[in-house]
């Protein structure tokens, strides 16, 4: 117990006024120290970095990619705008990024990398310095098949998922304590008939044909509960279910297994209602946006509404990316690079969608995007434009409007955020 007979009155004051001054109150009611309000947001861009050859999205080779690494900002958290902080130079093409739910730790893709007889990718852990946001490299290890594009956090905090495009596979990857990674638990491959290189759904006239050569594992990521894991094949135009088993990180099929999107169509991402009862499929070469009840107890979906991702009256070829839905459920965003669009649509009280409008994206080819923590800005990341392009979010009416603010960066891929003055 304190006892003020024991220090002087100057002292104390000093003690008191720094003991007040010590403590905030955040958004949240934790209390964090003075100093922490004071930390930045800080914004990380994986990018591609090394020869995009023989990519999924282009029938000819590019020339070698205009990133150097993860690259790291500053962000203002008034006006969106970014401000370089550094870059953590990687040759790999570190793709596809995920924070774990602490934040602590960030996990990369790495879609060039080439590993052992197999080629595969690789899957790098990072700390993240809580005072600047700068990252050590922990550890890397094989993705458990070429190309991985994607990768995630299971709710459980214990597993790293990740699809191997190229390799046409899925692997889960233990997390440490420390955050580092161990070899995969699992790896389950892809297999069945490869679709038609012509998309059921695709807007007429498009030449948008990027997927159905081989098996090409595009997504993978839980559910909710973290009882299932789903994964989406775009060669195959399957959404795979899995069973997981949370204590030996293994995947089992499901029953039914998968289900089936319209033929050529490609399914890409897909992304969870926040309520959980819906499922929203993006067609890569169909640019369709298809909806699923999802029965959460089972693992079963059931296909609901297709809706296309572009403007009504598009003719001609486009190529989709990303999906995201608002945090409040009411609002889905999806990616269309070669129209090069942000197509926006309202939710309505049985989860089908009402295309409501676009926003250019400011540059070409917006490979992903995603929204700040506050959810108030959107950030493009414009690969072929070597531009992110930052949109303040009207959050009454879900449209998005340009703020004026471009941050050069090569061949940005994906965006993810840390808060350093968050608890």
């Amino acid at each position: 117990m304190f006892n003020r007979n024991m220090i002087g009155p100057i002292e104390l004051r000093v003690f008191l006024t720094t003991l007040i001054a010590a403590w905030v109150c955040i958004g949240s009611g934790a209390p964090v120290f003075a100093e922490d309000k004071d930390k930045p947001l800080m914004a990380y861009v994986g990018t591609y970095t090394s020869p995009l050859k023989n990519m999924r999205d282009t029938q000819v080779d590019l020339p070698p990619g205009n990133g150097k690494g993860i690259h790291l900002f500053r962000v203002d958290r008034e006006t969106g705008a970014m401000t370089p902080a550094g870059v953590h130079r990687m040759g790999t093409s570190p793709s596809a990024l995920v924070f774990n739910e602490e934040r602590t730790f960030l996990y990369s893709a790495n879609e060039t990398e080439r590993i052992g007889e197999n080629e595969a990718g690789s899957v790098s852990a990072f700390s993240v310095n809580p005072d600047n946001g700068e990252l050590s490299l922990l550890n890397t290890v094989s993705s458990g098949g070429k190309g991985p594009a994607h990768l995630s956090i299971h709710p459980s905090g214990k597993f790293v998922l990740v699809a191997n495009y190229f390799g046409g596979s899925v692997a889960v990857l233990p997390i440490q304590k420390d955050g580092s990674l161990n070899e995969a638990s699992d790896v389950k491959q892809d297999s069945g008939t490869v679709g038609p290189t012509e998309a059921t759904n695709a807007p007429p006239g498009s030449f948008a044909f990027s997927g159905h050569d081989q098996v090409h594992a595009h997504m993978i990521e839980s559910d909710p509960s973290g009882r299932f894991v789903l994964h989406v094949d775009l060669g195959l135009d399957k959404i795979f279910v899995w069973r997981f088993d949370g204590e030996k990180g293994k995947l089992s099929p499901n029953t039914p297994h998968s289900v089936s999107l319209p033929p050529g169509d490609g399914p890409r991402h897909f992304a969870f209602h926040p309520e959980g009862k819906w499922l929203y499929s993006l067609q890569e070469e169909g640019s369709t946006v298809v909806r699923f009840d999802y029965d959460s107890k089972a693992g079963i979906l059931k296909e609901g509404q297709s809706i296309s991702s572009l403007p009504p009256g598009y003719a001609g070829s486009n190529f989709c990316s990303g999906i995201m839905i608002s945090s409040d459920g009411k609002f889905v965003y999806t990616g269309n690079r070669l129209h090069d669009s942000i197509g926006i649509f309202s939710v309505g009280d049985k989860g089908d969608l009402t295309f409501i409008g676009e926003e250019w994206t400011r540059g070409n080819y917006p490979r992903s995007f995603n929204f700040d923590p506050t959810g108030e800005f959107f950030y493009s990341c414009n690969q072929r434009a070597d531009n992110i392009a930052v949109f303040k979010v009207n959050k009454g009416s879900g449209k998005l409007e340009f703020t004026g603010h471009y941050t050069p960066v090569g061949n940005p891929s994906i965006i993810v955020f840390r808060d350093l003055a968050a608890p």
